[in-house]
């Protein structure tokens, strides 16, 4: 099989070597000539078989991911596919799948999850699309899941749109699940009554309830940077999280600790605190989020992750 993939950034680029080491062939297009196979988009549908085309793109949602979508839709022709493995807004899918459909283009759209750590541990995938499309494309589901059953890392959520839908309440959860251990450090930090803040959190990872990955990270986190007094405590919202605030308060559902922990986001950017730092500190550790030093005021700055929660 020979796939291509636009984007080659902090996951894009993972995500290549992992497909490539599972025996796929793999053309890559990146606008950094430093990490590209080819040098446009014309010469990355060129190498692929006509016909029987895949082109995965990983960039950033939004209008970067329009323009991508509608320049392959100008190269692609009949029985082509294209998975949008961005986290894109989920009711987009569907204007994408129509633009590529007049062309004969199958669509796919795949939440990813794993960030910079999905090389080694594989990425879970949530995936929307007709099932015979999913089908064809399942070899490049296999090589970029986790080990195990497919079951427990692959899932083909639904019909168009329902892989990011099912990617946006998974980012919102883990909004929650952040903000929870954040919390949690800061009252251990609070008491002087504990004094191995970090020991206790550590000694939670096997046996406890509470343990976790993200928990792991942020263990990891303390023993880079104990207190972490090196990072400010500014946290960034990349749009997921609000996009699950609005579809349950659309839906009337009930979401108030999804709800509270993207305000406590906002809180973030207007006064210091200890449970924010945590947050920064955990999405640098889990996707190589810029962070800002510690002192600094204003937004962050630098180029966004292609893949950002």
């Amino acid at each position: 099989m020979h796939i291509g993939l636009v984007g080659l950034g902090k996951m894009g680029a993972n995500m290549r070597s992992r497909i490539r080491a599972a025996g796929i062939e793999v053309t890559g297009y990146d606008r950094n000539p430093d990490v590209t196979d080819v040098p446009s988009l014309e010469a990355l549908v060129e190498a692929l078989p006509a016909g029987e085309r895949v082109v995965w793109v990983m960039v950033p949602s939004g209008e970067i991911t329009d323009a991508v979508v509608h320049d392959l839709a100008g190269l692609l022709t009949t029985g082509d596919i294209l998975i949008d493995g961005g986290n894109s807004y989920y009711q987009d899918d569907k204007m994408h799948a129509e633009i590529l459909a007049e062309k004969g283009v199958d669509f796919l759209d795949a939440g990813v999850s794993g960030g910079v750590w999905g090389l080694e541990n594989g990425y879970g995938l949530m995936v929307g699309g007709d099932a015979a499309v999913v089908a064809k494309v399942m070899p490049v589901f296999d090589a970029l899941r986790p080990e195990g059953p497919r079951d427990e890392g692959f899932v083909h959520a639904g019909m168009v749109g329902a892989g990011h839908f099912a990617k946006m309440v998974h980012n919102g959860i883990e909004y929650g699940l952040m903000q929870a251990y954040a919390e949690g450090y800061e009252l251990l930090a609070a008491k002087d009554l504990v004094t191995d803040v970090h020991g206790t959190m550590r000694a939670w990872q096997r046996g406890t309830v509470v343990r976790s990955w993200l928990l792991e990270l942020l263990v990891k986190a303390l023993e880079q940077d104990p207190g972490l007094g090196e990072i400010d405590d500014w946290v960034e919202d990349s749009g997921e999280g609000r996009w699950t605030v609005d579809e349950a308060i659309d839906l009337a559902v009930p979401a108030p600790v999804i709800s509270a922990s993207l305000f406590a986001r906002f809180a973030s950017r207007q006064e210091e605190s200890p449970a924010m730092k945590a947050v920064a500190a955990l999405r640098q550790q889990f996707g190589g989020h810029a962070v800002k030093p510690a002192g600094t005021t204003g937004p962050v700055t630098g180029t966004p992750p292609a893949q950002s929660v």
